[in-house]
Order: C-alpha cells, then sequence, then structure tokens
C-alpha cells in the first residue's frame, strides 16, 4: 500500500486531433486518495459516443484524449477509507468518475444527471488533473463510481452492461416500463438496441426491433429472441403496427425522422431518445398532441441502477454479444462501428494486450 498518494506512469492509446486516430501515450495518473480504488484494466467495451468524443463531433474535446468507459479491471490496492472495496476484486466502471454530491440530481441518487458530473475521459478532475479512460492499464477511480461485478460474470461480458446494459434498463424502470405484457420497439440494431431487446425479453415484454433494412432479421428473431421485425421504410408494415407500442427505445446515434416511430406509438406511449444526435429532430406537434405521446430522453444510469442491473442480468443469465479485440486493432475497430460492422459491441482485452505501445 506504499505507493497510495504517488502518481503513476502508465501508458494508454489516445486521440491527439479530431482525426480520432488512437496511439500509443504515456501519462501519469492522479494521485489515489483516501477513498479511490486502484484498477488494472482488464478490458474495455468501444461505444459509439467514443467515436464522437475522439473526433470532436460535439465541439468539446480536449486532446490527448484516452478513451473508455465500459471498464473492468482487478483491484489493485485501497485508499485508507475505501470499505466496499478490496485487493483482488473483480470492478467496473462507467462513463462518470464525480459528481457534486450535494445538488437535487445527487441527493436523489441520479447522478448522472449532476450538472457538475465528472467523465471518466475528456474531463478535469477535482484536482485539475484531466481524467483519461479505459484504453489505458489502469486507472485511479472514486469508490462510489465503481461497482461490483457479480461473481460467474466474465470481464468480457460485463463491460458492455456498464454502458449499453444500464442505458437501456434505467428508462425501463423510471418510466415504470418493467412489469409483464408491455409491447416494446427497439429502434436500432446495434450494441444498446441488442441490450434492449435481451432486458426487455426478460422483463416479459412483447419486443419489435425496428431497423433500416431487413439484413438483420434472421439475427434479432433468431439469435436475440425478438418477437417481431419492422423494416422502417416499409410504410404498408408500419401502418399496420401504428398504435401498438407502449414505448419505443430510439438508439440510432444519426439524423432520423420521428413521426412514423410516434405513429407506432400508443395513447400514452413513449419514444425514448438514446442516440447521441448533434443536429437538431424534427416532428410535427400533433403527432404527441392527439395520442397524448411523450418524447423524452434517458442518460445511462445511476450507480444504484448499474447494481440492480448487473444483479437482473446474473439473475436472467444475460450476456452481451461481443467481438474481443487487442488494442492494436482498435483503429480499425472504430472504423467498423461507424459502417455498423460489428455484431454487436467490441470489446477490448487490454490486459492481454501485452504490447500496449505498439501499434
Amino acid at each position: 500500500m506504499g505507493s497510495i498518494g504517488k502518481e503513476r506512469t502508465i501508458v494508454g492509446w489516445a486521440a491527439t486531433d479530431p482525426s480520432g486516430v488512437l496511439t500509443p501515450h504515456t501519462f501519469t495518473l492522479r494521485n489515489t486518495g483516501p477513498e479511490d480504488v486502484f484498477i488494472r484494466v482488464k478490458c474495455c467495451g468501444i461505444c459509439h459516443s467514443d467515436i464522437h468524443q475522439v473526433k470532436n463531433d460535439l465541439g468539446m474535446s480536449r486532446y490527448p484524449m484516452v478513451p473508455g468507459h465500459e471498464v473492468v479491471g482487478e483491484v489493485m490496492e485501497v485508499g485508507s477509507e475505501v470499505t466496499k472495496y478490496k485487493a483482488g476484486d473483480i470492478v467496473g466502471v462507467g462513463l462518470l468518475v464525480g459528481c457534486c454530491r450535494s445538488c437535487r440530481a445527487c441527493e436523489s441518487d441520479i447522478e448522472q444527471y449532476c450538472n457538475k458530473k465528472i467523465w471518466s475521459y475528456n474531463d478535469v478532475y477535482t484536482d485539475g488533473k484531466p481524467t483519461q479512460g479505459g484504453f489505458a492499464e489502469s486507472m485511479v477511480v472514486d469508490q462510489k463510481f465503481v461497482v461490483k461485478i457479480p461473481e460467474g460474470m466474465s470481464p468480457e461480458q460485463a463491460a458492455p452492461l456498464l454502458c449499453a446494459g444500464v442505458t437501456v434498463y434505467s428508462p425501463l424502470i423510471h418510466f415504470g416500463l418493467n412489469q409483464t405484457g408491455l409491447r416494446g420497439g427497439i429502434l436500432g440494431l446495434g450494441g444498446v438496441g441488442h441490450m434492449g431487446v435481451k432486458i426487455a425479453k426478460a422483463m416479459g415484454h412483447h419486443i419489435t426491433v425496428i431497423s433500416s433494412s431487413d439484413k438483420k432479421r434472421v439475427e434479432a428473431l433468431e439469435h436475440l429472441g425478438a418477437d417481431d421485425y419492422l423494416v422502417s421504410s416499409d410504410k404498408e408494415k408500419i401502418e399496420a403496427a401504428a398504435d401498438s407500442f407502449d414505448y419505443i427505445i430510439d438508439t440510432v446515434p444519426v439524423n432520423h425522422p420521428l413521426e412514423p416511430y410516434l405513429s407506432l406509438l400508443k395513447v400514452d406511449g413513449k419514444l425514448i431518445l438514446m442516440g447521441v444526435i448533434n443536429t437538431p429532430l424534427q416532428f410535427i406537434s400533433p403527432m404527441v398532441m392527439l395520442g397524448r405521446k411523450a418524447i423524452t430522453g434517458s442518460f445511462v444510469g445511476s450507480m444504484k441502477e448499474m447494481e440492480e442491473m448487473l444483479e437482473f442480468c446474473r439473475e436472467k443469465g444475460l450476456s452481451s454479444m461481443i467481438e474481443v479485440i487487442k488494442m492494436d486493432y482498435i483503429n480499425t475497430a472504430f472504423e467498423r462501428l461507424e459502417k455498423n460492422d460489428v455484431r454487436y459491441r467490441f470489446v477490448v482485452d487490454v490486459e492481454g494486450s501485452d504490447k500496449l505501445v505498439q501499434q
């Protein structure tokens, strides 16, 4: 425990400009404080929002930037006031590593909506040092933002749950959409969408996957267990499905029309936006007024919800469909993800990438 309070120099893969290309980068971790956990990273999932960040699509990127916010690792040591974890525990870290702890959101245990939240990368910590993510050897994280991975769940399977899993789980719980018998739609079958199908089905819902083409029909119905499949350009079938869904989880991360999907909702149905889109979306107001429908959004989930979601997935035997890669493949993986060429989540084997500093 002698290294507590001392900076460590480690290697990660960082973007240094808006090209988004990641290369080996040496940096120092912030000092390990009394409530901090020092984690050796085992693996880290790749989220579509990582691409937005490394390419400065949202106009707020800081370089050099080590992305990655679906992190699973082993606790190597803990600060003197850490009570929840011990060396040897397998733990996860998601999108956040800090919050103010005093605002309404924080006091309500929904710290993801704190206006002073601190992102796990591309942000500045309270000590003035930049935060860096999970595509690196190690992390130092406040114990509040660490979650224990259930026994029997592999690190690679757990990683996508820390963002994709909780992103779907949170709104289903918050909006009371976790009772059996509901009819739901999952718009977009990517990393978040495929977990949406699995989690909603485990809650007892009738689930329809809505996609832009027919190419994922077999996967959705036979591999993921969806009940039905709609192609968004098939106007006849879209019209036939009108007023039939209690909710639609919209995971599409690019601009798209909302009106076709609003038409699918029952009275009081909800269209829940989850894709990060940096251009305005449009709809005409009667589409929501004449059915008392709601367009809403949801952002990842709280630490409490993350713990609940992991236990839910353990109880139901849910896992994510992943492709495990080494660190030196990460730029190719980013290119493939932009083309939606992955089933359904890349997970980087950080620990197994022993040539971490080589391209």
